[in-house]
């Protein structure tokens, strides 16, 4: 009989229930075996965020939608996008995905103020991708045209961390902006007073991923004219929810290429596109921008390489059906998804308003940060957790967030549920004043530098043991 207190790995949970592997098998297995145990783990997986309190992470617009997207992928599956001459559908699509994204965006715009405008774009493995890529095309146009050779690029400290992903592949200072505290958005003027004679250009997030919010990007539009620089904005989150949201008739400040100062933007189609996880869109004001992400080299023994973007190879069915989902969502589609996430994130940021304890960061959409300056926000999420919710823990200040994403919408009455958890976490909080959370463990430790310290070795060792038989 197994010991009742035994250690059970929660990031290996199907170690000893199923068969491990050290090296490949004598004999290959039977494959309805295969599917079968696979079966039982996705099937297990997928009842943790189905019930609707799982905070972002999964965009799953519904059975019928990821039915209809595996059966367009699986058309493609084998296909490598790098062979356009072998599947010239994978240029179709992938041209057809950056057009329908651009203006999406307000793309059209760009002519308005520059007739030799013409924007432009790529298709990417992902959000940290579109990002890294248009980092590195702002490094190469600064040696380039205005022979910087110490980059540096102004972020907002809200900025996601792709941004300093970028700056320690590619050779780029990342210098952080302060956030003004009244409202969580970056302060333009700071942001002004950081820009030198290496600056290559600077960032804006719309939305940020701790609380949600858009920074103000029409004063940091003129900024970057002002300075003659590069000005890109993150909208790997918000970039297929916003312009719904905003049509919808929702108050969103301008955050795409109406902005004349505008050069660079990135959007999720993974995300609130609906898209299968592992594609992105960056876009740039004009082909002059674009042609510093390309990487060719002419000479190699293999002969002639070029690629548009930092991965090589890619299925081409997760271009496929980001392309098929797109065209058979439509404008209508996104419309409606926008307008059903919008009822419950709007319930939510109600009810939370209703709490006397908690207090909504700034004035967000569809992605609700709640902190506390009476209870211990983490022994609120406590609570959740036992619940079945799994918000997002934040620091500097202490907070939670729970992003609405399709899976909330399908199940009746989850926000006022999520309400009444808040509720009793409020005064399960209060019962424990001057206890430390259990949720806040590792933040607590990543306070001082010492446990900064720590904490990156414990984040490097459990990389390891995920990566270990």
């Amino acid at each position: 009989m197994a010991d009742q207190h035994e250690f059970k790995d929660p990031f290996k949970p199907y170690k000893g229930r199923f068969q491990s592997y050290e090296r490949l098998p004598a004999r290959g297995r039977d494959k309805d075996d295969i599917l079968k145990e696979l079966e039982t783990m996705s099937e297990e997986e997928n009842a943790k965020w189905k019930n609707g309190r799982v905070s972002g992470t999964y965009y799953h617009a519904g059975d019928d939608h990821r039915e209809f997207q595996n059966r367009v992928f699986s058309l493609y599956s084998h296909v490598n996008v790098l062979q356009v001459d072998l599947c010239p559908s994978m240029s179709k699509f992938e041209s057809e995905i950056i057009s329908m994204t651009a203006r999406m965006l307000n793309g059209d715009a760009v002519r308005a103020n520059n007739p030799d405008d013409e924007i432009c774009g790529s298709v990417t493995f992902g959000g940290s991708e579109s990002i890294m890529m248009a980092m590195k095309v702002y490094r190469d146009r600064g040696r380039a045209e205005y022979n910087i050779t110490e980059p540096e690029i102004i972020l907002p400290i809200t900025a996601h961390p792709a941004f300093h992903k970028a700056g320690e592949y590619f050779g780029i200072k990342m210098v952080l902006a302060p956030v003004d505290e009244s409202d969580f958005r970056v302060i333009p003027e700071e942001v002004e007073k950081l820009i030198n004679k290496n600056t290559v250009a600077i960032v804006a997030s719309a939305g940020n991923y701790p609380y949600g919010l858009i920074d103000p990007m029409d004063r940091l539009s003129d900024i970057a004219l002002k300075h003659d620089i590069g000005f890109h904005i993150d909208g790997c989150l918000g970039g297929f929810i916003l312009p719904w949201v905003e049509r919808l008739g929702y108050r969103v400040p301008v955050f795409d290429f109406r902005l004349p100062g505008l050069t660079s933007m990135s959007a999720d189609t993974h995300k609130f596109g609906y898209g299968h996880k592992g594609n992105s869109v960056v876009l740039y004001r004009n082909l002059k921008l674009r042609r510093y992400q390309f990487f060719q080299m002419a000479h190699w023994p293999g002969g002639i390489y070029a690629s548009p973007s930092m991965t090589g190879s890619r299925s081409g069915g997760l271009t496929a059906s980001t392309w098929a989902t797109m065209v058979y969502l439509g404008e209508s589609g996104y419309l409606e998804a926008a307008a059903a996430i919008m009822k419950v994130a709007d319930r939510i940021k109600e009810g939370v308003k209703g709490i006397k304890e908690l207090e909504i960061i700034g004035d967000p959409t569809f992605l609700i940060s709640i902190r506390s300056r009476d209870v211990d926000i983490f022994h609120v999420n406590d609570h959740m957790i036992s619940k079945g919710w799994r918000f997002n823990g934040l620091q500097n200040p202490a907070a939670i967030h729970f992003c609405v994403t399709m899976p909330q919408t399908f199940v009746p009455g989850i926000a006022d549920a999520l309400i009444d958890d808040l509720k009793a976490g409020v005064e399960y909080a209060k019962t424990k004043k001057g206890t430390p959370a259990r949720s806040s463990a590792l933040y607590g430790l990543s306070g001082s530098l010492e446990g900064r310290t720590q904490l990156v070795q414990v984040l490097y060792g459990t990389f390891e043991h995920l990566f270990r038989v």
